[in-house]
Order: C-alpha cells, then structure tokens, then sequence
C-alpha cells in the first residue's frame, strides 16, 4: 500500500512549481476553483453502527475453526465495514465490493459469497457499505480503498496487532465488479483520493464496460420503440409509451413474444454479445432481462449520478438475424442518443463520478461472467477485452463463461476457482485458462461455456440452492 496523499495537495504543489519556474514564486497562490457538485452529493444516507457480526456456522469439511474468526464492524467516514480475520492469517487481505444495493438512505454490507473459501484457506477479508447508495461507483472504490488502508489500525484498535498485508486483492459482484475493475486501474491510481495498489482481481457479472452499460440499455429501449412503430417518441417519456410497447412485443412478458417480439429479442440478443448459449433461456426465465427492461426511460444522468445526459446509443448497429430488409428499416428509424461530451469527464476533486474500466493495468485479473445474464450482459466482456488489447495488456487477462441463466448466477465452486487460478497466477503460476470472449463462432457454439461451468453447489454461508441451475443441466446441457 502507497501512503496517500490528497489530491488538493498535489495540484497546490504542482501549481507552487509552476509559478516559482515562472518567476512568480512572490505571488499568492491562486485559489483552487471548486468543481460542480451534483443532486446526488446532497443526499444523505446511513450506515448502522456495529461492533461485530455473525459467526459462519461450521461445516463438516472445514479445517479451521470458523468461531475462532477475529470479526469487526463499525464506521469508516460514512461507511459501514466488516472485517474478518482467521487464526492462521496467511498475511493476504481480500477487499469483497458489493453490487448495486438500490437508493435508500439504509447503507448495508455483504459478506463475501466466498467467505468459507477465504477463512478456511487464511484469508482475511474486508468490505464496506460505501457512504452513498445509488450507481455510485466513486463512493465504492473510495471507500473499499479507504477501507483496505484502515485495516491494520482496525486490527490494532480491537487488540489483535497485525503487520501491513503482503498482498491485497480485490473481488466483486456485479457494480462491485465495476468498483473491482476501476480500483486497479491506472487512472484510478492517478486520481482516487484513497490509493491502494492491488495485487490481483476477480471482477464477477462485472459491469466491464462501465458507461457502456447504460448505453445498452439505452439502445435497447430505442429498439424496443422503433420496432412497435414509434421509434421518435422522447426516450425519457418512456412511462407513457412502455404499456403500448410491452403489449406490441408481447403476449406475456418477458416469455411469450409476439412475431415484432421475435425481431426484437434478436436486436437485443445482438446487442448484448451475439448468438450464445443461454439467451433464450435468460428471457425465458433467467430473470435478468425484466430488470434491463425495467431501466427504460432514464434522463441519461444514471439517476442522478451526472448532472448532464451521459448516454450515447450511436454507435449502435441494430441486427435482426436473417432480415437484412428489416435491419435496413429498423436502423434507419430508430432514435439515436447522444451524450453531452463532458457528462462523465476526469475531475480535480478525485475520480470520474462513473470511474473508467480502461484496460490500464498490471496484475492478473480472472473474470467471470454467465452467458444468459441480460442485466449485465456478456457484451461487457467483449468491451473489456477489447479495451485491454488496446491498451496492450491482454496477457494480464483471463475470461470465463458460466453457463447460467442470470444475473451473477456463479455456484461458489466457480467463484472460488477463479480466486484460487488468480491468486496461484499472481504468485508466479503459469497463466489459467480462459475463454475467448470476442470470436463470433466460438461464442455461438452450443458447447460454449462448458469449460469452467460447475454446478456443484455449497460452500456459502446460506446453504440456498439455485434453482435455474437444474433447468440449465436439463435444457443446455454439457457434454458428460
């Protein structure tokens, strides 16, 4: 870890050296402009204070003690944390980012669904709340960091002294693998108020393209109007249209589409990373798809995370498959988007108010992703791989299809192999395997994602079984 020093304090520094080269060192220093500030900075939220948390129940596999875990809980700037650490901690710290946890003004913590794999292997682990709600990727990576920096004085303050951690890694789900993508990136480094360096990451249904996202979304929403025949209609009116829009592409939502239905699932499949196993049955009954559909209508501010329209949909090429007539039409009728160019721009106060997932950085990463998921869709994996190659760090990434039907649908054998590959990686291993993520006729084979699907369950704190899993074995099966 990197001792941190403010932002404020390096621009005050940066501008002293100008104005001494200048000649001007006499002068008083010119005071700093403010930054814009936002709705969402206004907004308050609260995070319970706790001093500690429930114990993992034992298990019969175990090898370490689960009661003999040192646990804490309390307050960090804002933010509620956990941390957990074996007797026999091996000396690594893991950071757990939680995903999207909605826009209450209750701030909660997640456990790691890891949490056996890391403690029963000497891990500890840490994870925050983050101080805001909402799609605030900012307040998560400040927050897991400042965390991370924390750990050693939380340690010491509930009397069990620890050395700094040898190495740090960073895992999430879903906007926590936008928050684990970001944390390691070079730009973050540059610009984050909290500094940690990590040693490796294991991003989970990551949202990989971070802005791109929202973009999706919105060019789903532009189909979805252009193919029910009112393409122009303002996208953010969306509430007095989706009624007449949902009935013309569906008989019953999301699983019974209509012929218009049919030609638009098959935009969306294209939008979302092209002919796959498991599409049709993350509409059919994944779950993932009503909750995409359910972001229709946004003003392009991501709820009020910008303040000006961030959502650009013209890059778009709408495809229905084996309709080139009809693709023709729908791409000539549908309404384009377009973000204003400074809606997410890089700041002086500290990172992008949606951080940057640009490819820039130097540590193993293994992510995962399941191939139905249309909340957060397997294209986020093709976007990251792209933006890695561009930057020329494509050996530092390895990509894995899971076969399920949605959003973040992992058994915890496959989340901790991948940790387990990652971290035998960074200490000096031979590359895991992976998957390609970008060759169409890879991706659309019916075997795709078999490689590293396991649907062994248990393992969690919880003991829940999924039960999309059986109808996966059933209705896509892999070779025995």
């Amino acid at each position: 870890m990197q001792p941190h020093t403010p932002l404020r304090l390096v621009g005050l520094a940066a501008i002293s050296v100008l104005l001494a080269a200048c000649g001007g060192s006499d002068d008083p220093a010119p005071v700093p402009v403010p930054e814009e500030t936002r709705a969402h900075d206004t907004r308050t939220f609260t995070a319970t204070a706790a001093t500690t948390f429930t114990a993992m129940a034992a298990d019969p596999a175990d090898v370490v003690d689960m009661s003999t875990t040192s646990r804490w809980a309390g307050v960090l700037n804002g933010a509620a944390y956990r941390v957990e650490v074996p007797a026999n901690w091996n000396g690594r710290l893991v950071m757990y980012a939680h995903g999207y946890a909605g826009t209450g003004a209750a701030l909660g913590v997640s456990n790691p669904s890891i949490r056996r794999y890391l403690v029963q292997n000497g891990y500890a682990w840490a994870a925050s709340s983050y101080s805001k709600n909402y799609y605030d990727v900012r307040a998560g990576v400040e927050d897991t960091n400042a965390l991370a920096l924390e750990f050693t004085r939380i340690a010491a303050a509930n009397s069990r002294p620890l050395t700094a951690p040898t190495k740090i890694f960073i895992t999430g789900h879903s906007m926590g693998g936008h928050i684990t993508a970001a944390a390691i990136e070079d730009e973050a480094y540059a610009t984050a108020r909290n500094k940690v360096r990590y040693n490796g990451a294991v991003p989970m249904c990551g949202v990989m393209g971070d802005t791109e996202l929202f973009d999706t979304f919105g060019a789903m929403q532009m189909a979805a109007q252009a193919v029910a025949g009112i393409p122009n209609y303002p996208s953010e009116r969306w509430s007095e249209v989706s009624g007449l829009v949902t009935s013309t592409l569906f008989t019953t939502f999301p699983s019974a589409p209509t012929a218009a239905g049919q030609r638009y699932l098959s935009i969306v499949k294209n939008l979302t990373g092209g002919e796959r196993p498991l599409f049709a049955q993350g509409i059919a009954f994944g779950g993932s798809f009503p909750s995409a559909y359910g972001t229709f209508g946004g003003d392009g501010t991501v709820s009020g995370i910008l303040n000006k329209a961030g959502i650009d949909t013209n890059a778009f090429t709408y495809t229905i498959d084996g309709d080139t007539a009809g693709s023709a039409a729908i791409n000539a009728a549908v309404q384009k988007l377009t973000a204003l160019p400074d809606a997410n721009r890089l700041r002086t106060d500290g990172l992008r108010w949606i951080p940057k997932a640009n490819g820039e950085f130097r540590i193993p990463v293994v992510s995962i992703h399941t191939l139905g998921d249309l909340f957060v869709p397997f294209s986020m994996q093709q976007i990251y791989q792209r933006r890695v190659a561009a930057k020329g760090n494509s050996a530092y990434l390895v990509q894995r299809a899971i076969r399920g039907a949605s959003h973040c649908d992992f058994t915890v054998a496959e989340q901790a192999t991948a940790f387990a590959d990652m971290v035998a990686w960074e200490g000096g291993g031979a590359r895991p395997a992976g998957d390609d993520v970008v060759t169409p006729a890879t991706v659309a084979a019916p075997t795709y994602g078999c490689t590293f699907t396991n649907n062994t369950r248990g393992g969690d704190e919880s003991g829940a079984t999924n039960a999309l899993r059986p109808n996966i074995v059933a209705l896509a099966p892999c070779p025995s």
